[in-house]
This record gives C-alpha cells, structure tokens and sequence, in this order.
C-alpha cells in the first residue's frame, strides 16, 4: 500500500504544490502579514521537508515543534481564521494539481491534527 506521500507524488509533486501555496497564501490579505521579513525560500523548503514527513515520506524535517515556530505569530493575531486560511489555500492547490477527494481529506486531517498546537492551546476532547 503506497504512503499518503506516495499518492501526492513524491518530492516533485510536494514541492510544486507547497510552491503554489504560498504564491497564494503570499497574496491573500488575511494572512500575507504573516510572512512579512521571512526568507521564503527557507519556509518553502522547511514546508515541503514538513508536508514529506506527516505523509509518510522521507523525514528530513529540522524545523521547530509546531507550538514554538507559531509562538511568535500568536502575539501578531494568529488565530483559527487563519488556520483555515491555510488549509483552505492547502487543501484548493492539491485539487488543482489533480489530488483525489480522498487524499485531501487525509491532508485536511493532518493540519487539524495540529490546529491547536499551531494556537498554543490544550488539546480539545
């Protein structure tokens, strides 16, 4: 059985979708604030080393824990809105680049299962 990191397409495949993200996430007004004084290089290739290890592919993250790489986005307004936001862009750019309904949905899955640590908040029952 292929990994959710297989059905996206690999590298290539994650890699075009993460740059496609965030010419949208860059462009959207609720959240491009967020980004301002990053080096987008650096968050692209963070993001696709992220994406490749919750699917199920080679785990070459390095990045922070989700609680202290948003810490300081929190005292900024991050709050649910923008964590929708995310998925929102995540979850569109999958479909157009021809992601079945079923793996989106698996994606969608994996950034809610980190909505509250991105938030800094206790796990809801």
């Amino acid at each position: 059985m292929q990994s959710l990191y297989e059905q996206l397409g690999g590298a290539p495949a994650i890699e075009a979708v993460v740059e496609s993200f965030y010419r949208k996430m860059l462009s959207d007004d609720r959240v491009a604030r967020f980004f301002d004084g990053i080096d987008m290089e650096r968050q692209m290739a963070k993001q696709t080393a992220f994406i490749t290890m919750v699917t199920g592919g080679p785990h070459n993250y390095t990045g922070r824990d989700m609680r202290t790489a948003h810490a300081s986005m929190l005292s900024r307004g991050l709050a649910d809105l923008h964590v929708d936001v995310v998925i929102q862009h995540l979850c569109g750019t999958l479909a157009e680049f021809g992601v079945g309904e079923e793996q989106i949905n698996k994606v969608r899955a994996l950034c809610e299962s980190v909505r509250d640590d991105v938030l800094s908040r206790d796990k809801r029952s």
